[in-house]
């Protein structure tokens, strides 16, 4: 699907473009890879690791609508995975993640929109279901942004969908690292919020593979979810530093004690496959008559019960401490 397409991945330098970009250049042939990002240090990095005569690298913010439209000149498939990400900065720090949250995946849409991309997928967070803090508020904003950009074009229009997962094992930010890091330093205790706080928990491949899947799957207006385990966060400091105690320090602003990824309020727009489940739109679309309940790939889902939550403190699926170390590793976390 993706040998000699032009592609381009907006935040490209963070961890996942990383992951994304090493995973498309050793699987396919792409004419452009492109990544499209703000930090020039990050870039030059990034282009002493991946420097194949595909690979393009581009300076520019995704709150500038123009730059966005110069790139995705010729361009076929784009992911959107820039973002400002941590929960307390953007508590203290309202505007500026509204801007390129809310307002960049605005800029991405038109983008796409002028260049006639032909799908996108941007990428969501557990933190956009029912959203308690202003990151999770702005990319539920964005997600719905995405889903309604399908009704913006005519026929034969760009087809935008969005993913939605959880924590991901040792990306920049996360616990994990912040972890190993006491940890290499001799901490005599881990802090932890809240001995009862759970998350969802994906590796950085099970992510990028998650992603490249569902561009085969979409039809535009989907949000997709993954089945993946939940982890106590007790669990994981016991699992990597046995015998080392862990301190209390309360839940940083706009933390939730669990994650939810399909909200009991959308049951009645969730469709559940084999290993994922799919939020449908809320809004009809006039270009687009689908049933989502076959996906492009033939794969077939039903419609889950009413009042059905996808929850990580209520998932069916977690992993022990011993099962804890093993997925780290396997994640090169």
């Amino acid at each position: 699907m993706f040998n000699d397409k032009s592609i381009l991945v907006t935040g490209g330098t963070g961890s996942f473009g990383k992951m994304y970009v090493k995973t498309i250049l050793s699987r396919y042939k792409p004419r452009r890879l492109i990544v499209y990002s703000r930090d020039e240090l990050k870039q030059y990095e990034m282009q002493q690791v991946f420097n194949q005569s595909c690979m393009r690298y581009f300076i520019g913010d995704v709150r500038d609508r123009q730059r966005l439209v110069q790139a995705m000149n010729g361009v076929d498939f784009v992911i959107h995975a820039a973002a400002l990400k941590q929960v307390p900065a953007a508590e203290y720090n309202p505007m500026e993640c509204i801007k390129t949250n809310i307002y960049g995946a605005e800029n991405v849409i038109h983008a796409a929109l002028e260049r006639g991309v032909q799908k996108v997928i941007a990428l969501s967070t557990d933190k956009a279901a029912n959203p308690i803090n202003l990151y999770g508020a702005t990319k539920l904003a964005s997600d719905k942004l995405f889903v309604a950009a399908n009704n913006m074009g005519g026929a034969n229009s760009t087809a935008f969908s969005v993913v939605r997962y959880g924590n991901v094992v040792g990306s920049r930010g996360s616990v994990v690292p912040f972890f190993r890091k006491l940890i290499a330093e001799g901490a005599g205790a881990l802090p932890i919020t809240d001995p009862r706080m759970t998350r969802f928990w994906i590796t950085l491949q099970q992510g990028v593979d998650f992603v490249l899947r569902n561009f085969q799957r979409m039809y535009g207006g989907e949000i997709f979810v993954p089945k993946i385990p939940s982890v106590r966060i007790a669990d994981l400091a016991a699992a990597m530093a046995p015998g080392v105690p862990t301190t209390v320090v309360g839940i940083r602003p706009g933390e939730k004690l669990h994650e939810i990824m399909c909200p009991a309020d959308d049951s009645h727009l969730t469709i559940e496959f084999k290993d994922h489940y799919v939020l449908t739109p809320t809004i009809r679309f006039s270009n687009l008559d689908v049933d989502y309940k076959v996906n492009w790939l033939g794969e077939e889902g039903h419609p889950v019960a009413q009042g059905f939550e996808y929850n990580s403190g209520t998932n069916p699926w977690f992993l022990s401490p011993e099962e804890i170390t093993a997925f780290n590793d396997a994640a090169g976390a």
